[in-house]
């Protein structure tokens, strides 16, 4: 009875967030990056992302109900919250979008299309790293539970149908998301002050949004999206297309040449 009870349970958590815009004005206010983070943890071990949190809060003096925000701390708050999540054992995975690299921008004006875009290539990593990551020994049936934090500009009922789409055309559009892992009635959106680990992927996603998009003056911040490294997934040690997937395909050639992207050949090859 206990079996069949765990069957129908996920055995993971996914909580995703992100960091940057879909615009496409370009020095009128749009990000030329896109960023989509997923923090993946098993469910068993769901309470360590509110344990992490809240050690954060009292070593930075934050109040403990009050939800943390990476963009709102300073630089000498942000390294201690980054080591937290480095010395965890927790899996994050990035999509990493130049917007300013898509061949036709036009497809992607469309009200969510690339954010949902971005969800079909996370969704794929999510489910290769949970499948081949289950255990004997975990409870739940391999899935995952995915939860997003909240953002009143989403509609995550029209990201249902689309990945609803998604799985009837799964041969024709070349998706590999393993659809025995993400299930659509195991996604949810919550806000950040409902679950401890949203807050994590806020950081998350920050930290590569500061490492690909220069400042106002001119230069990226790499160093969070470095440290990450230790808890970043790889797949038969490699990063490029698991951990972290680039998008377009222009972008690989990016990484060899920019200089300020160079912190990717030289940490996560």
């Amino acid at each position: 009875m206990i079996t069949d009870i765990y069957r129908v349970k996920p055995s993971f958590v996914a909580y995703i967030d992100e960091s940057g815009d879909e615009g496409f004005s370009f020095g009128g206010g749009s990000s030329e990056w896109f960023i989509l983070s997923a923090v993946i943890t098993r469910k068993e071990n769901d309470l360590e992302t509110v344990k992490l949190v809240d050690e954060i809060k009292l070593a930075l003096g934050k109040e403990p109900k009050k939800p943390l925000h990476f963009r709102d701390l300073k630089h000498e708050q942000r390294i201690p919250f980054i080591d937290k999540i480095s010395k965890s054992k927790l899996r994050l995975i990035t999509v990493l979008i130049c917007k300013p690299e898509i061949k036709s921008p036009e497809v992607f004006k469309e009200r969510y299309r690339l954010y949902f875009y971005a969800v079909r290539y996370l969704f794929e990593r999510i489910s290769w790293f949970c499948r081949d990551k289950k255990t004997t020994h975990d409870l739940g049936d391999g899935s995952v539970k995915i939860i997003f934090s909240n953002k009143s500009n989403i509609l995550y009922d029209e990201m249902k149908e689309y990945l609803n789409l998604l799985e009837r055309r799964t041969e024709i559009n070349d998706v590999r998301i393993d659809w025995n892992i993400i299930k659509e009635s195991q996604i949810e959106s919550l806000s950040a002050g409902k679950k401890m680990g949203l807050q994590i992927a806020d950081a998350v996603a920050s930290s590569f949004y500061y490492a690909t998009n220069p400042s106002p003056y001119g230069y990226p911040e790499p160093r969070y999206a470095i440290m990450l490294q230790p808890v970043v997934y790889k797949h038969e040690g490699t990063y490029s297309g698991y951990g972290l997937k680039f998008w377009p395909s222009e972008v690989l050639e990016m990484l060899k040449i920019n200089s300020n992207l160079n912190w990717v050949e030289q940490n996560y090859k």
